[in-house]
């Protein structure tokens, strides 16, 4: 099939597939011919990719014209979709058309609908960071993809640290797999191994946000520090905590008001597994709403000083120890 729809949030499993499919495809010699990338944020290059996908290769093996962040799927303007529409029809079998985006295709669009009908689709999408099993099996298939074999503690460990860093996850497995070429056992990769070639730094968005929410901020900066150090930005870590605050403070408030069901509860908030309302409702126990919109508040203080230019130490420190101090009822309850 001619035509592929690559989308997902995972940029590191997304790109990983497509050099594996030019590989597979494109003739080395005749690469600088036969092989093109093209921006789809420029309506010129995405028509351009519509032209050269109507050209057979030259040589040897097979044609590929690659367009990252394709528009065809999203917002797609009238006259590219008229072009799209002409050229689908006209590609050889020969030549292979890959239109790549982050974001999910709109099912909605007459482009999105004319593509499936015709393209080979695969979606690259992260789990959820509270996803601990879905972080697992992701960190398992990417092991596997490379030949290498993680013991289940080991696989974890990698889960924990990680988190949804996609392009971590496949520097972190590099590593794992020179560990295991120069081993000599020949078993599994252990957690030990992890731990020696991670550096320790074993934490997350939604561990930053459990210590805040147990008022220990010294572990929340520690943690926070940690990411930091590993090129986590500063603003991700903030809207991680945002959207896990007020998930929290959605529970709470309907709680409050009566209502026990915990589908009702997850659409309510905007959380797609009914599941973790479950997790959730244990977290938040003993608190009350004004301790999450001290925390929120405080949050979005962070936020205002990062885009002023703060250091991001200086403004997670400030503003975790004032959220700590402002948090009505400093201990939690038991």
């Amino acid at each position: 099939m001619p035509i592929h729809l690559y989308w997902g949030d995972d940029e590191a499993a997304r790109q990983r597939a497509l050099a594996e499919r030019i590989e597979a495809l494109v003739d080395p010699a005749w690469a600088s011919i036969n092989l093109s990338r093209l921006d789809g944020a420029d309506a010129v290059q995405a028509a351009r990719a519509l032209e050269e996908a109507r050209t057979s290769p030259f040589g040897a093996g097979a044609r590929v014209v690659v367009l990252q962040r394709s528009p065809f799927c999203q917002a797609c303007p009238a006259e590219l979709a008229a072009q799209l529409e002409a050229s689908v029809a006209l590609v050889p079998d020969d030549c292979h058309l890959f239109l790549v985006s982050d974001g999910k295709p709109d099912a909605r669009l007459r482009t999105t609908k004319r593509l499936r009908t015709l393209a080979e689709e695969q979606s690259f999408t992260l789990p959820p960071i509270w996803d601990g099993a879905g972080q697992i099996e992701r960190v398992e298939s990417a092991a596997r993809a490379r030949g290498l074999t993680l013991a289940p503690a080991a696989a974890e460990a990698l889960a924990e640290a990680i988190g949804s860093d996609g392009m971590r996850l496949a520097s972190e497995l590099e590593k794992l797999a020179l560990h295991a070429g120069t081993g000599s056992s020949g078993g599994p990769i252990t957690a030990e191994a992890v731990a020696a070639l991670i550096g320790g730094q074993v934490t997350s968005s939604l561990a930053v946000g459990d210590a805040l929410l147990a008022q220990r901020p010294a572990e929340a900066i520690a943690l926070v520090e940690a990411l930091l150090e590993v090129g986590e930005p500063a603003l991700r870590v903030v809207a991680a905590l945002a959207s896990q605050i007020r998930g929290w403070l959605w529970v709470c408030l309907l709680e409050r008001s009566g209502e026990q069901d915990v589908a009702v509860i997850a659409k309510a908030a905007g959380i797609g597994n009914p599941k973790r309302i479950y997790v959730m409702r244990k977290q938040i126990r003993g608190r009350s709403p004004e301790q999450l919109l001290a925390l929120l508040r405080r949050l979005l203080d962070v936020e205002a000083a990062l885009k002023r230019g703060a250091d991001p130490g200086d403004a997670f420190r400030d503003g975790f120890l004032l959220a700590a101090l402002a948090q009505p009822g400093s201990a939690p309850r038991r």
